[in-house]
C-alpha cells in the first residue's frame, strides 16, 4: 500500500509536536507556596538602609510582599529563574549568599512571554536598581531559560541608560544557548506548511510567545548579540547532565534530571566573547542549583572558585554545613553537620 506523501508529512509533524510537548517536562515545576519559606535568615548581610519597590524584582522567596530591603552601598546579586520557576526556587541559594554577607534580589517574569520582552524587563529593573542605590556592582545570574534572559538583558537592547552604571557581571547556568532540541519541530518552516499552519498555533499554545525564540533556527539563538561594554566578566557554567536523576524510588529513576545536552548549551557566538569563561560541571539540571531538599554543593564550589561567592571563613565550615542542613533539609547534611 502506497502512503500519501502529504499524509506522511502530517503524521511526522504530529509525532514531532508530541515530542515537543514532552519537552515541557524538563522545566522545574514550581512547588506550592509555603509560608515557612517566606523569609531568609539574616546571616551576615549588611544592615538595611533602603526599601525599594522595583517592577519585576523582589526578595528571593515566594512571599507576596515584594519589597526589597537592601544596603545601597554593597554589591547586589540578581537571580533569574527558569521556566515554571519562581523567586522561591532560589531561596536556598540566596540564603547561601546571605551567609557570606552577599545580598540578593530575584527577577520574576511570565515564562510564556517572548524572551526579548523578559530580557528588556530585566535590564530595566537592573537599571532602576543601579539608579536607586549606590551599589558598586550588580551580578546577574540566570539558570536554564533564565540564563538566556540574563545574557540577553546585558546586550545592546533599546532601553534608556541609567544615570549611573555600576560594574556589571554575568553568570549563566545550564542555558540552552544553541536552542532546545525538543523544540526543533517549531523551527522547521516546511512542517508549518505541512501542518496547514497548525504547528505554529500549537507551539504558541504550548509555550506562549517564546516559542519563536527557543528553536535552533530563531534569530534569538542565531544572533545572541554582544555583551555591553559595562559587563566586566561572564562566567558560563554548562552542565553535563547525562545519567542524572531528579527523583528516585527503590533504586529506580522516576524522573530524569537530564534536560539539556552539552550540544544544546554550546554556542560559539556566546562563548567567544573575550570576557567569557566556560566551565563544565557534571550535574543534573535541577541538581546544579538545588531545590528544597538538595543543596547545590557543586555550584557553591564553582562560584567560590570563580570569586562570585565569597569563601567560607576559616573555622566556620561546621556552621556553614548547619545552615545548609536547615535551609535544604538535606538528610545527608544533617548527619554530617554536627547539629546541636
Amino acid at each position: 500500500m502506497t502512503r500519501n506523501p502529504r499524509s506522511t508529512r502530517n503524521h511526522l509533524s504530529l509525532a514531532c509536536l508530541a515530542a515537543f510537548l514532552l519537552m515541557l517536562g524538563g522545566c522545574a515545576a514550581s512547588g506550592k507556596r509555603d509560608p515557612a519559606y517566606y523569609h531568609i535568615e539574616q546571616g551576615n548581610l549588611p544592615p538595611v538602609d533602603v526599601r525599594l519597590n522595583i517592577p519585576g524584582l523582589g526578595p528571593c522567596t515566594d512571599n507576596p510582599d515584594r519589597t526589597l530591603r537592601l544596603n545601597t552601598s554593597q554589591p547586589i546579586n540578581v537571580l533569574t529563574h527558569g521556566c515554571f520557576g519562581s523567586s522561591g526556587e532560589f531561596r536556598g541559594l540566596a540564603q547561601v549568599l546571605a551567609f557570606q554577607g552577599q545580598q540578593t534580589a530575584c527577577f520574576t517574569y511570565d515564562d510564556r512571554d517572548a524572551l526579548d520582552k523578559s530580557a528588556t524587563a530585566l535590564r530595566n529593573a537592573v537599571n532602576r536598581l543601579a539608579e536607586q542605590t549606590r551599589t558598586p556592582q550588580i551580578v546577574v545570574i540566570g539558570h536554564s531559560q533564565g540564563a538566556l534572559i540574563a545574557r540577553r538583558s546585558l546586550t545592546d537592547l533599546p532601553v534608556v541608560a541609567p544615570s549611573r552604571q555600576p560594574d556589571l557581571r554575568l553568570v549563566t547556568i545550564s542555558g540552552p544557548f544553541n536552542g532546545i532540541a525538543s523544540a526543533e519541530t517549531c523551527g522547521r518552516k516546511w512542517l508549518s506548511w505541512a501542518s496547514i499552519g497548525l504547528l505554529p498555533v500549537s507551539c504558541y499554545i504550548v509555550t506562549g510567545a517564546k516559542w519563536m525564540d527557543i528553536t535552533y533556527s530563531s534569530d534569538f539563538i542565531r544572533e545572541p548579540g554582544t555583551l555591553i561594554p559595562e559587563v566586566a566578566s561572564y562566567l558560563k557554567i554548562d552542565t553535563d547532565e547525562r545519567g542524572t536523576c531528579r527523583r528516585e524510588q527503590d533504586g529506580r529513576c522516576l524522573e530524569s534530571d537530564d534536560i539539556f545536552s552539552l550540544a544544546e548549551q554550546h554556542n560559539p557566538k556566546v562563548e567567544n566573547d573575550p570576557r567569557a569563561r566556560r566551565i563544565e560541571v557534571g550535574a543534573g539540571h535541577v541538581e546544579i542549583v538545588g531545590d528544597k531538599r538538595i543543596a547545590p554543593r557543586k555550584l557553591i564550589t564553582v562560584l567560590q572558585q570563580q570569586g562570585v561567592l565569597r569563601p567560607t571563613a576559616s573555622g566556620r565550615a561546621a556552621e556553614f554545613n548547619q545552615m545548609l542542613a536547615r535551609v535544604y533539609r538535606d538528610d545527608s547534611l544533617l548527619q554530617n553537620a554536627e547539629l546541636p
